[in-house]
């Protein structure tokens, strides 16, 4: 000890102790390296989880649009075609209004004659109905045979028509929108 009671540091002892805290420094920047790179690869393990939810959730989400607008197009195809039976239904008492009213009235008495005119009006009133829900007539004469719309119950061979060609209509065919709900039945031409 010195004069004045302070400890003298040989130089040994102040390298040794640096020594010791540049240690210490070097352990705690080890140990704060090791734990940063457990945190990185928690948040790279956290990132990897996070996508992976994101595409589950992705996929959940287009799963739910797909099956909204099927079931939304299903409703409006519920909807468009909800008159079809009900239709289907009245067309043979359509068809009997068209032979009554499409007969030669020449041979009626007058009384009948009026009748015939009410059966007209009835007949006319109906068909404007079914056209205002969508109702139409598949009347192809003339054209040819398309057997999305018609079905050929009969064949002729006429040699000024060409082949396939609808020659007449033997039952009217009739459309709801765009869905064929009876199919015309039709004489075609085959060469």
């Amino acid at each position: 000890m010195s004069k004045k009671g302070h400890k003298v540091i040989k130089p040994e002892e102040g390298v040794e102790t640096e020594l010791l805290e540049e240690t210490k420094e070097l352990e705690n920047d080890t140990k704060l390296n090791n734990e940063m790179l457990k945190l990185e690869k928690e948040i790279q393990e956290l990132t990897e989880s996070n996508k992976a939810l994101q595409e589950k959730v992705n996929l959940a989400n287009a799963e739910s649009i797909n099956y909204r607008r099927r079931k939304d197009e299903e409703t409006a195809n519920i909807l468009k075609f909800a008159n079809q039976d009900l239709i289907t239904e009245i067309l043979p008492i359509l068809d009997s209004f068209d032979k009554t009213v499409n007969r030669d009235d020449s041979g009626l008495s007058e009384e009948l004659k009026k009748y015939q005119v009410g059966f007209r009006m009835v007949y006319e009133n109906l068909k404007a109905i079914l056209t205002k829900y969508g109702v139409e007539e598949i009347n192809r004469v003339g054209e040819v045979f398309d057997p999305n719309l018609e079905q050929a119950l009969l064949t002729e061979s006429r040699e000024d028509l060409k082949d396939e060609v609808v020659i007449e209509v033997l039952q009217k065919g009739y459309k709801l929108k765009d869905r064929v709900i009876r199919p015309a039945s039709v004489k075609i031409n085959q060469k």
